[in-house]
């Protein structure tokens, strides 16, 4: 489940993070101009003139008829966020209130249907 921004650089495409004229890309793995920034994850700075495309890339999906963001999954849950708007749907759906008028809970994989991911 992806989250996030998403650059393509050199034909791959990697996590990324927009630094003003620049990006930082990620991976999992060292390599050449890389460097380590905690352990299994490695970091380059790219211009943004380099860079073939990037966007925000956000999954989502349907859980009891209502519309989600996945946020995480765990095993056979997925940590989903609703952004249908209406908080008394999500009060009855047992919806933890994360922040003001932002909802959280932990679906079922099995529950959960229209999975797909979005460029932003």
């Amino acid at each position: 489940m992806r989250d996030g921004y998403m650059a393509r650089w050199q034909g791959r495409e990697y996590e990324a993070s927009p630094d003003g004229d620049q990006v930082r890309i990620y991976q999992p793995e060292p390599g050449a101009g890389f460097t380590e920034v905690r352990p299994g994850r490695f970091v380059r700075l790219v211009p943004a003139t380099e860079v073939d495309d990037l966007a925000y890339v956000r999954t989502t999906c349907s859980w009891q008829g209502q519309p989600f963001i996945v946020l995480a999954a765990h095993e056979s849950w997925l940590r989903v966020e609703y952004t249908g708007g209406r908080w008394p749907i999500a009060q009855s759906i047992g919806l933890e209130e994360f922040d003001f008028g932002v909802y959280q809970g932990w679906a079922p994989v099995h529950e959960v249907t229209e999975v797909r991911e979005q460029r932003v």
